[in-house]
């Protein structure tokens, strides 16, 4: 089994920034495939970012491509999402996800991904 904790969210200003963070633990993190989700209400959730184990691998969606970074440090166990240049469109709860750690790539793959954390609301005022 593995626990994620996100942190980092909260309520910024259009054109803001955000760091979000995210601890997992129970499983070897170098060996875990990682991505960050968002939902927005009444709206499905949908993918932002992802990263492989070894950090070489990422994915971005389109929307969020140019203003958003994902990263990771397996010294640290923790991935994290960078955000710059924040939209009220951005407003959403961020849930971090975890492969079992079978691949070392799940990108967008939302059925790759066995583990997620409670979500950390980001909230983008105009």
């Amino acid at each position: 089994q593995v626990q994620l904790v996100e942190s980092g969210g909260g309520l910024v200003q259009t054109g803001g920034s955000l760091r979000l963070s995210c601890a997992p633990s129970g499983r070897t993190f170098s060996i875990l495939a990682m991505g960050w989700f968002r939902q927005a209400p009444g709206r499905e959730r949908e993918f932002v970012a992802a990263i492989s184990s070894g950090g070489l691998s990422k994915h971005l969606a389109d929307s969020v491509k140019g203003r958003f970074t994902i990263a990771r440090d397996n010294n640290k166990n923790t991935v994290y999402l960078q955000m710059v240049s924040l939209k009220p469109e951005d407003t959403a709860v961020y849930y971090c996800a975890a492969s079992d750690g079978s691949r070392r790539y799940v990108g967008a793959d939302v059925s790759g991904y066995v583990f997620w954390g409670q979500g950390t609301q980001v909230t983008v005022s105009s």
